[in-house]
This record gives structure tokens, C-alpha cells and sequence, in this order.
């Protein structure tokens, strides 16, 4: 079709301009982006029908960045630190003037828009956006298309869409036309615990479950930032009752300081009131980012029913918000239709944290859509997840493994890998040198939270997901931001170009927890892996020390430690040893105090000696006594220096010990001079104990003797023995104790009868 019009323009040009206007009015051009699924062009979606004429749908037309290989250079110098541009952020009023469509362009849009039966019911700041109501007939119209409706392959559902490509005439070529289509349709990254068994066991809140503090004790520490002067954004599809972010505070004894705004981007309803809508994700996404910056100026939760409203309200917001989250994913027609919005958070000083997902490694779905995007964009940072333990209520991180339904794993979409992830993918043997790796990072996403929702009952230990993990990161870089703007600085932006350099870096043995245990089908291994990415941020008790890499503070002269064997097995009433080592780095040679933590009542755990210099060794000893309780206990030993620590973790497993009881039955007898009596000696041993038992007997008085019969109980030394007392004609008339001995497997007890001698 094109090349036929430029045929005709070319053969009519001599007829002057008036005819040429009227030629290029006509020219149809598609939009730079696909808006078509394979599922209606291959024949795998069934059409039975057409929306019907009269049905009014909103719809957003995106004009394209312009600029665009000025724009990509522009963001190269932005995020390299030997650039003088190095983060000076754009606003967005100088991003429009350098980057976004002309104002003519733009006028050109709503003109069109008006012209063709549209309302125009929305425009941006930016010129990217133009919101637009109208029925189906004029839709189909202007685009050239026709919306039919069709069964969905793989949902018991039907939906619409357009049976090809729009074209348009206008003089300017659209980038994207959003809610032509709900074939997919967003899915949060929350997932229920399919067992029984919680997995918090040292959470703050109700049932020791996790709440959003305890995350900001783990990966933060510190009390000084709280996010302070910040703004943060939240993108859902669905509105969200705030009662149940009260109750969340009421019920959990903590109070909630920060003004919460909810922003209907494109109509949307803000709200959401059960039963007939859930909150769960959006009421979790603000617990956990409150949780990790409780000062923030601000919370705002973006609403919206198109990507396209969201990002761009996201990135036209007054004020801007540094730090973005979103735990939903979609597959769209095309994933490179939200790029304009990325790149625009990008050179604003914006971040976007975007849930990994909850469904295991990425992999192509080849039934139906795979909801990983924009989860392996090169343009967010991919939170993907781990299971969390504490040592404490409040306390600090303890240990990390990888969660098993973590998302990660190499771009689905195929995403070039970005250049500041060149270099970790080549010492990462499962990582792809050609695509897009994930995830960037790591949170707690086990199945450990404290959630209120829908205005009933909370739950605990219930719900996890990355869902959990992406909003706690969206926090954390509140509090980064918080000490960049004390210091007159710009925000740190994007963070994965300097992330990923400070994973290359002895930095990040302080930074970052690097989870090596664990799976969700890539292994964690030590350093960048793609199941937890460089892993969760290390808290301290002074704060993290990924915010002062970030700042560009010095790295401490560091250190490491571990401990061998990391399970220890004692018996109760006995001692076991395990070797704490610590590892230096650049000549590290300042001594650690070490200190454990965790260990059950009962048990006493010393080192010797209590520090370590440098490359040395510490013997730390674990006394469990005889009362202690049996069972598998997790042991933190931290190795502390001026105010930062780093940790080990072993596992002791207290046995119970071998035992048994004697006892009499009956316990007294009373025996005439010159007769006999007996009673019944009887050995009961517990579940440790499996060994023969001998007995002996002794008795105080004269002309008394005692016999057991059998003498010997045999393994696993559970049974009776009859003992026969024989009083002499010259015994004294009185009462007398009987003890019986019994001995086997190295225990030895006793029980003792009374005898009652008559004449």
C-alpha cells in the first residue's frame, strides 16, 4: 500500500501542491511498534464475533522519541562516572525539548484524533501520550482495522483484537496504540503457600511472620535514613481499600506516617472494595516499601488498565519519584512498547524495581503468553527472590538461600545484553553472552509475610512472591536517595550500571549477601547467578554499606568469615566444636569480636580465643546440657569491627540422651523374720537408649540378702526383674532401704525400695 502511494505521489507531483497535500493526507503508515498477536494471525485464537460498532473503548496514542541515537549516546555519558554529564539528570520539561515529539507533531495527533470522532480526554506534559475515547466503528475507521473477538487458546475466556497491523495518515508516525487488545491480561507476582508449614520463625509480627521493619532490620540495619525528602511510586492494575493498610498498622502495634496518594492514570477505578475486588497485591506492595523507608515524603500507587498511562504518568509525575516499583507482568504485543518510558526514567534520574516473577526459571510458554516482560527489560533492575531467616525478632540477616520459584534466567523476549552486564556474564557459566540476563538483584520472597487485605482476617506466613522483594528494593534506594540529596547530590538514577560494577568489586563482599544455597533452576553460586542476581543488600548496625559504596564512600578494609563443620550434632549433657575462620582482605589485620546467637535455652556456646586477627582461627565450643531441648537450632556467629559485621551460620542438631529409668513396683514391701517377699524391679528406657542392662542390689541391715532374677535386662533394655528379698531368723525388727543398680551403654542408674522387717 505504501509503495502504490509513493507511485502516485511521484506521478501527480507536477500537478501542483495542492494535489500533493491532499496525496500525503492519505498515505497510511503502521505504527513503529506490532499491535497484532500471532494467536489471531496464525489461526490459534478462534474468531466468533465482532465487538459491536457502538461500544465506546479508551485507547492511548503514543508518538515516538525523537532524537533517538542522540538519546541513546546522551544516556551512555549519563551512567559512566568519567563523563562530565555523569548523573545530571534531565527534567522533564528538558527532556521534552531535546527528546520528545515536536509540539506540531503533537498537535498534528489531536487534530487527528478529533477529526476521526475521537474525544480527546487525556494529553502529557512530555507529547508522548494523547488519551483518547471513541466507539468501535470509528476505531475501525481510522486504523483500518477490525476488532474481533475471539477464544482464547489457553483461557476459558474470549477476548478482542485487531485482525491486522492499523495504519494511519498522518503526517508523523505513531509509536504505539494501547487497548486495542486485552488478550493478555496482567498478573501479579504473589504467590500462596502451598504448605502447611510456615517458613518465618523469628518475625515481628503475628505468628512470627515477617513485617515490612523486619525486612529494613535485615537489609538496612541502620536508623539514621529513612527515606526522608523522597517520593515513591507504585504501578498496579487495580485499585486498593486503604482501611486495610490501617489495619495492617493497627494489628502489627506501629504507625503509619506516610501520605498515601492513589492516581487514576487513565480512568481506572483508584478504588477496590471486596468481594468483588482483591487488594492483596497493592495493600503488600505499600507494606513492604513503608516498611523499608518509613520517612518517605510520600507513597503514590499509579492505577491504571494500560502500560502505556502508567509509565508515562510515572515519568510526567510533579514531583518525580526516584524510586518505581511494580510486581505485575503482561505479555505484550510488542515488548519494546514501553522503551520511550524507560529511557525517559533513565535520563530523569528514575529507577524501576520490576518483579523476576514467581513461576521459576524464565522459559518460553509455548501454549500460551509467558508473563515474564518487562521483568528481562534492560531497562528496570529484576528483583528476583530468596527465603530469609533472622537471628531475631527485628534483628539482623542470619542466613539467605534462593527461593525456588524465583524468576530469572536469559531474556525470553531477547533482549541484547546491556553493556554494563557484559563483563559478569562472561565469569557466569549459565549466563548468556548474548541476551539479557536476570535478575539484577534479591529480597525475601518466601512465603513469611505478615499480609491485611480485602477487610478481613490477616494472614501470616501465607503469602510470598518477588511481588514482596521489588517494593522492599524500591525503599532501600529511597534511603540511598535520602543520603544523596542530604549531600546536595542527584539521585542515583538507574542503578544497574553501578551495581553491576560494584559486584566486580571487593565492595561487594560487604554489599551484598551473596546467596550461593538454592535454586529455581539455575543454582545460586557464589557471585552473580541467575537466580538471585548479586543478592540482598547487607545490613549493619550503622547502615548499609551498599548506600556508602553507592555514595562513593571508601571500602573498608574487609574481612570474611565461615565456619567448619556448619552442622554440629550433640548429645544432650555433652559438648561439640566447630572452627570459625576468618578470611582477610588487603592486608586486613584488626581484630573481629566474635558472638553467637540463637542458641536454645540450655546451651552455651564460648570461643577461644574471642577474637581473631587477620587470617586466624577461633574454636567455638557449644555445651548443651542435660534439660536442653532436642531438636535442629540455627547458630549466627558474628564477627564484628567498629560497628560492621559479617556472618556465619551453623546448624546444630541436639540429640537426646541415652537414658534409663528404674523403678520398684511395688516401691515397699514388708517381709516377717524368717520369710521371703519379692517385688518387681523394672527398666524403662527412652527412644536414645539400646543396650543390656546389668543389676545389682544392696541392702543396710544384717541377715538381709536379695536376689534379682533376671540379673541381666536384655537390649534395648526395656523389661522386669523380680527381686526376692530373704530375711534372716537373726534380723532386727525395722525399715531398711533396698537400692538396685543398673548399668549398660555407659549410664548407670538407681532406684531403691523400702523394706519392712516384722517379727
Amino acid at each position: 500500500m505504501i509503495r502504490k502511494l509513493n507511485t502516485l505521489l511521484l506521478t501527480f507531483a507536477a500537478f501542483g501542491p495542492a494535489l500533493n497535500i491532499v496525496c500525503q493526507a492519505q498515505t497510511l503508515l503502521q505504527p513503529l511498534t506490532h499491535q497484532v498477536r500471532e494467536v489471531t494471525l496464525h489461526g490459534q485464537a478462534k474468531l466468533v464475533g465482532r465487538l459491536p460498532a457502538a461500544q465506546s473503548m479508551r485507547l492511548v496514542l503514543v508518538l515516538p522519541l525523537r532524537n533517538q541515537p542522540g538519546l541513546e549516546q546522551f544516556l551512555q555519558e549519563l551512567y559512566d562516572p568519567s563523563s562530565p554529564s555523569y548523573r545530571q539528570f534531565l527534567s522533564v520539561v528538558s527532556f521534552s525539548a531535546t527528546n520528545s515529539p515536536t509540539q506540531e507533531d503533537y498537535n498534528a495527533l489531536i487534530s487527528f484524533a478529533q477529526a476521526n470522532g475521537f474525544a480527546v480526554v487525556g494529553t502529557s506534559r512530555n507529547r508522548l501520550n494523547a488519551d483518547v475515547i471513541g466507539p468501535v466503528a470509528a476505531i475501525e475507521a481510522a486504523f483500518h482495522l477490525t476488532l474481533g473477538v475471539y477464544q482464547h487458546p489457553t483461557e476459558n475466556r474470549t477476548f478482542y483484537a485487531p485482525d491486522r497491523e492499523p495504519t494511519v495518515a498522518l503526517p508523523v508516525q505513531l509509536w504505539h496504540i494501547s487497548g486495542l487488545d486485552n488478550y493478555s491480561i496482567p498478573k501479579s507476582a504473589l504467590s500462596k503457600n502451598p504448605n502447611v508449614q510456615p517458613f518465618a520463625k523469628t518475625g515481628s509480627c503475628p505468628s512470627a511472620s515477617f513485617c515490612g521493619s523486619d525486612m529494613r532490620a535485615a537489609y538496612y540495619g541502620g536508623t539514621q535514613l529513612t527515606g526522608a525528602g523522597q517520593t515513591l511510586g507504585l504501578l498496579e492494575y487495580v485499585g486498593t481499600d486503604l482501611a486495610d493498610l490501617n489495619t495492617y498498622y493497627q494489628n502489627i502495634g506501629q504507625t503509619n506516617n506516610v501520605p498515601v496518594t492513589v492516581v487514576s492514570t487513565d480512568g481506572t477505578d483508584p478504588t477496590c472494595f471486596a468481594p468483588a475486588c482483591d487488594d492483596t497485591e497493592q495493600t503488600l506492595d505499600m507494606t513492604q516499601a513503608l516498611g523499608m523507608a518509613p520517612g518517605l515524603s510520600s507513597l503514590v500507587m499509579y492505577v491504571g488498565s494500560l502500560d502505556t498511562a502508567i509509565f508515562n504518568a510515572m515519568a510526567t509525575a510533579s514531583p518525580l519519584d526516584a524510586q518505581l516499583s511494580s510486581s505485575w507482568s503482561w505479555y505484550p504485543p510488542d515488548p519494546s512498547t514501553d522503551d520511550p518510558y524507560f529511557q525517559e526514567f533513565a535520563a530523569q534520574g528514575q529507577n524501576l524495581f520490576q518483579a523476576a516473577g514467581d513461576s521459576g526459571a524464565w522459559m518460553v510458554n509455548p501454549m500460551g503468553p509467558t508473563f515474564v516482560w518487562p521483568a528481562d527489560s534492560p531497562y528496570v533492575t529484576c528483583v528476583g527472590g530468596t527465603v530469609l531467616q533472622t537471628v531475631s525478632a527485628g534483628g539482623p540477616w542470619a542466613s539467605e538461600a534462593a527461593w525456588s520459584n524465583s524468576g530469572g534466567g536469559i531474556s525470553v523476549n531477547m533482549f541484547p545484553i546491556p553493556s554494563w552486564q557484559v563483563a559478569t556474564a562472561a565469569g557466569c557459566s549459565s549466563c548468556s553472552q548474548v541476551y539479557r540476563n536476570g535478575p539484577d538483584v534479591a529480597a525475601n520472597s518466601g512465603y513469611t509475610f505478615y499480609v491485611c487485605a480485602n477487610q478481613t482476617a490477616c494472614t501470616a506466613n501465607l503469602y510470598g512472591g518477588t511481588s514482596f522483594a521489588a517494593p522492599m528494593w524500591a525503599g532501600y534506594l529511597a534511603l540511598a536517595n535520602q543520603l544523596a540529596a542530604s549531600s546536595g547530590d542527584p539521585p542515583f538514577g538507574f542503578i544497574n550500571p553501578p551495581i553491576y560494577r560494584i559486584g566486580l568489586t571487593r565492595a561487594s563482599t560487604y554489599d551484598f549477601h551473596d546467596t550461593t544455597i538454592g535454586s529455581n533452576g539455575f543454582a545460586a553460586t557464589p557471585g552473580y547467578d541467575l537466580a538471585t542476581g548479586w543478592g540482598s543488600p547487607a545490613g549493619a548496625a550503622n547502615g548499609s554499606p551498599l548506600i556508602d559504596t553507592l555514595a562513593g564512600y571508601p571500602v573498608p578494609p574487609g574481612y570474611s568469615i565461615s565456619a567448619s563443620p556448619s552442622v554440629v550434632t550433640v548429645v544432650q549433657g555433652q559438648s561439640g566444636t566447630a572452627t570459625v575462620k576468618s578470611t582477610a582482605f588487603d592486608g586486613f589485620r584488626y581484630p573481629v569480636a566474635l558472638a553467637a546467637s540463637g542458641q536454645p535455652v540450655g546451651v552455651t556456646v564460648t570461643f577461644s580465643p574471642s577474637s581473631i586477627s587477620g587470617n586466624g582461627t577461633s574454636t567455638m565450643t557449644i555445651a548443651v546440657g542435660d534439660g536442653a531441648p532436642t531438636g535442629e537450632f540455627s547458630i549466627t556467629v558474628a564477627a564484628t569491627f567498629r560497628g560492621r559485621t559479617q556472618y556465619a551460620t551453623i546448624s546444630l542438631f541436639v540429640d537426646l540422651r541415652p537414658n534409663f529409668v528404674l523403678r520398684a513396683s511395688p516401691s515397699s514391701i514388708t517381709v516377717a523374720v524368717g520369710k521371703t517377699g519379692t517385688t518387681t524391679i523394672l527398666a524403662d528406657p527412652n527412644s536414645a537408649f539400646n543396650s543390656a542392662i546389668s543389676l545389682a542390689a544392696s541392702v543396710t541391715g544384717s541377715d538381709i540378702s536379695v536376689t534379682l532374677a533376671p540379673s541381666t535386662i536384655p537390649a534395648p533394655g526395656h523389661g522386669k526383674s523380680t527381686m526376692t528379698v530373704s530375711v534372716g531368723k537373726s534380723a532386727t525388727a525395722g525399715t531398711y532401704t533396698i537400692t538396685v543398680t543398673g548399668t549398660g551403654g555407659g549410664v548407670t542408674n538407681s532406684t531403691t525400695a523400702t523394706l519392712t522387717v516384722t517379727k
